[in-house]
C-alpha cells in the first residue's frame, strides 16, 4: 500500500510502499478514504523538539480519518465489512484506575494513533474495534474525516454550561472555528473569536461569531463594548496555546468565569494567579475527547442540525490528492485557512 512514512528521527516524510497492516482477532481493517492534516502532523513532519520527545519512529503518522471497513477480526461483533467509519485515536490500556472507572480518556498508558503506532496517512489502517466509530447516518467523507478534531471542539465547548452565556474563543484555527459553531448551536448569547489571521477571523464570522478581534491591532475589551456587554465573559475556550491568550482571557472574564483550555503551550505562561484566586476563576485542561460521550454528542448534533452540518463542512478550505501531500502540508502550515484534507481514493 502507499503510505506517508517517517523512517527515523529527523525532518520530512516520504510517500512509499509499505506492507498492508494485518487485523488481529479484535481489530478492524479500514480502507482510508480521507484524512485531515492536524497541527500534530506538522510537528511530526518538521521534527521539532516536541516531536522528538513524544513520537516513536519508524512511523506512519495521521489520526484524523474517514474510511470503509474491509475486514473484521473473528472476535469483533459490532462493526461490519462495508461500514463507513471514523476512529478514536487514543488507544487505552483498559486496566488502569481511570479505565476501570470508565474514564478512558484519562488513561495513564494511552497510545496515540499516528504517534506511537502506525496511523491513517496510508491506504489501509488497522484499529481496535473498540476505537472504531460507525457512522449510522449519511456523513460526507470530508466531514467524517473531521470527527477527531470536531470531538476536540465539542469536548471543549461543552466542558462548562454555555446556554445564555457570553463565550470568548481564543484562537480561530479549525478546532476553534468548530467550537464557535458548537457554542452558537447550543445556545450561547454572545460568541467572540480572536486570532491574528484576517482569513480565519472571516471564517469565524461565518461560523456564527458575533464579533471578532485581531489581537495584533485591537483589544478584547473593544469587542465587549461593541456588543454592549456590561460584565466580562462567562466562559473562555482557549484553543491557541499562544502565551498571551490565557492572560488576556483571565483579564476579560467575569468573576466566577471558567476557562476550558485545549491549546497546548510551547512554554510557560505568565498568569496573574492573584486574579484567578480573587475572581474565583476555574481553569480546566482538555485533551482529546470523552470516550465516547463526546462522539455521541457530536454525532447527534450533526444528525439533527443542517446548519451545524453546513458550518462544519465549510471548515474544509483546501483538498489535495494524497500524492500531493507536500502541497497539503504547506497549505496547512500557512495557518491562514480552515482544514486541509487529503483524498486517498485517487492518485
Amino acid at each position: 500500500m502507499k503510505a506517508l512514512y517517517k523512517a527515523g528521527p529527523g525532518p520530512g516524510l516520504e510517500l512509499v510502499d509499505r506492507p498492508e497492516p494485518e487485523a488481529g482477532p479484535l481489530d478492524v481493517k479500514i480502507r482510508v478514504l480521507r484524512t485531515g492534516i492536524c497541527g500534530t502532523d506538522l510537528h511530526i513532519e518538521r521534527w521539532d523538539d516536541w516531536a522528538a520527545s513524544a513520537v516513536r519512529t519508524p512511523l506512519v503518522p495521521g489520526h484524523e480519518f474517514f474510511g470503509e471497513v474491509v475486514e473484521v477480526g473473528e472476535g469483533v461483533h459490532d462493526v461490519a465489512v462495508g461500514d463507513r467509519v471514523s476512529g478514536e485515536g487514543h488507544i487505552v490500556c483498559g486496566t488502569c484506575r481511570n479505565c476501570r472507572a470508565g474514564r478512558r480518556q484519562m488513561c495513564i498508558r494511552t497510545q496515540g494513533l499516528g504517534l506511537h503506532r502506525d496511523g491513517a496517512f496510508a491506504e489501509y489502517l488497522v484499529l481496535p474495534a473498540t476505537n472504531v466509530w460507525v457512522h449510522h447516518a449519511d456523513v460526507d467523507p470530508e466531514v467524517g474525516a473531521l470527527f477527531d478534531p470536531l470531538g476536540n471542539a465539542v469536548h471543549t465547548a461543552l466542558a462548562f454550561p454555555v446556554v445564555g452565556e457570553d463565550v470568548l474563543v481564543t484562537g480561530c484555527g479549525p478546532i476553534g472555528l468548530m467550537a464557535i459553531a458548537v457554542a452558537r448551536h447550543v445556545g450561547a448569547r454572545f460568541v467572540v473569536g480572536t486570532d491574528v489571521s484576517p482569513e480565519r477571523l472571516a471564517l469565524a464570522e461565518r461560523m456564527g461569531a458575533d464579533a471578532t478581534v485581531d489581537v495584533r491591532t485591537a483589544q478584547i475589551a473593544d469587542a465587549q463594548r461593541s456588543l454592549g456587554m456590561r460584565e466580562g465573559f462567562d466562559v473562555c475556550l482557549e484553543m491557541s496555546g499562544a502565551p498571551s491568550a490565557l492572560p488576556e482571557a483571565v483579564a476579560n472574564l467575569n468573576h466566577g468565569g471558567r476557562v476550558a483550555m485545549l491549546g497546548l503551550p510551547t512554554g510557560p505562561i505568565d498568569v496573574d494567579w492573584g486574579v484567578v484566586v480573587t475572581h474565583m476563576l476555574t481553569i480546566k485542561g482538555i485533551y482529546g475527547r470523552e470516550m465516547f460521550e463526546t462522539w455521541n454528542a457530536m454525532s447527534a448534533m450533526l444528525e439533527t442540525s443542517e446548519r451545524l452540518r453546513s458550518s462544519i463542512a465549510t471548515i474544509v478550505s483546501e483538498r489535495f490528492l494524497a500524492s500531493q501531500w507536500q502541497d497539503g502540508f504547506a497549505a496547512a502550515a500557512s495557518a491562514t485557512g480552515g482544514k486541509v484534507v487529503l483524498d486517498w481514493t485517487e492518485w
